[in-house]
């Protein structure tokens, strides 16, 4: 592995910089590690976790300061901040899952939340047993191909969820993770799950907080530290993702899907849409559906 630099790097894909929103990203080991000669050198992901699956073949990493060498069949789990290197060889065979863990836990998952707990409280590696390998390598092949597909399919989310909750499964029986302080990470995936929970209730940061038993500033520096963003800024995203959503494929007129999104003043809800989005929420839809988003039947909004 490479000596020690003066800078960690940070990425979301190793050597890209930018993060797309919700990122959901599954790719063969081979076809980014060959561009490296075989060796991914130190770095963290902020806010997003990663699975390296190594079905067949050596690997040597490094998860913080503990390192390890191994072959496959094995999983290696990354929660954010947490910095890694990997070195591998021409026969390593296996994937690598990159993900928002709001991305899993958006809509009706509650199994997946405590899942994400589970798996990412502490960076770990995890032996797969023979009859494991077969049913996990079959699910990341399923994901690396249906990711390929249309942009908004729900079929990748559902099973990347079912590999986090196969994998925290196994990570209950065989946990060979490090020693390592992970409070952090394990409050950073809670506050992810309850805001998914909550977010269309308008709760309060300082209630999120309270929830968590923590105080409201030490919220924003766990999210700025996670995201570059405070909690309220990332509850309106959450909102604002949600109303986009909705605005296209809903056919509802404005108004109700503001009070589904718990707006109970539909100008209110139009003034949070235009400070957020730059343009009303009529605007925006009649962009969306001309440029070939969707093509609901709208009905006409209340005036």
């Amino acid at each position: 592995m490479p000596g020690r630099r003066r800078t960690l790097p940070a990425f979301a894909l190793y050597g890209e910089t930018g993060r797309a929103p919700a990122l959901l990203h599954v790719e063969s080991i081979e076809s980014r590690s060959r561009l490296y000669d075989w060796e991914i050198d130190s770095h963290v992901h902020h806010g997003l976790h990663q699975v390296l699956w190594l079905r067949a073949g050596p690997v040597q990493a490094v998860l913080d300061a503990h390192r390890t060498e191994a072959e496959g069949p094995l999983a290696i789990v990354i929660p954010p901040t947490v910095a890694h290197a990997f070195r591998f060889s021409p026969q390593t065979d296996g994937m690598v899952l990159t993900l928002d863990a709001r991305r899993l836990a958006e809509g009706d998952a509650a199994g997946v939340g405590a899942a994400l707990q589970s798996l990412f409280t502490a960076p770990r590696v995890l032996a797969v047993p023979a009859h494991e390998a077969d049913r996990l390598h079959a699910l990341f092949t399923a994901l690396h191909a249906e990711s390929a597909g249309a942009e908004d399919s729900p079929v990748p989310t559902w099973l990347a969820r079912s590999l986090v909750w196969r994998l925290s499964e196994l990570a209950r029986r065989d946990d060979q993770g490090p020693p390592r302080e992970a409070g952090r990470d394990a409050l950073y995936t809670r506050w992810v799950v309850l805001m998914e929970a909550h977010y269309r209730e308008h709760w309060p940061v300082s209630r999120y907080a309270t929830t968590l038993g923590m105080s409201a500033e030490r919220l924003n520096r766990l999210v700025r530290g996670e995201t570059g963003q405070n909690a309220q800024a990332l509850l309106h995203t959450r909102l604002l993702r949600e109303a986009c959503r909705r605005l296209v494929h809903v056919a509802a007129p404005v108004s109700r899907i503001g009070f589904e999104l718990g707006f109970e003043d539909p100008a209110y809800f139009c003034r949070f849409f235009k400070r957020q989005a730059g343009c009303s929420p009529r605007a925006w839809r009649d962009r969306a559906l001309a440029a070939g988003e969707a093509a609901p039947q709208v009905t006409p909004d209340i005036p």
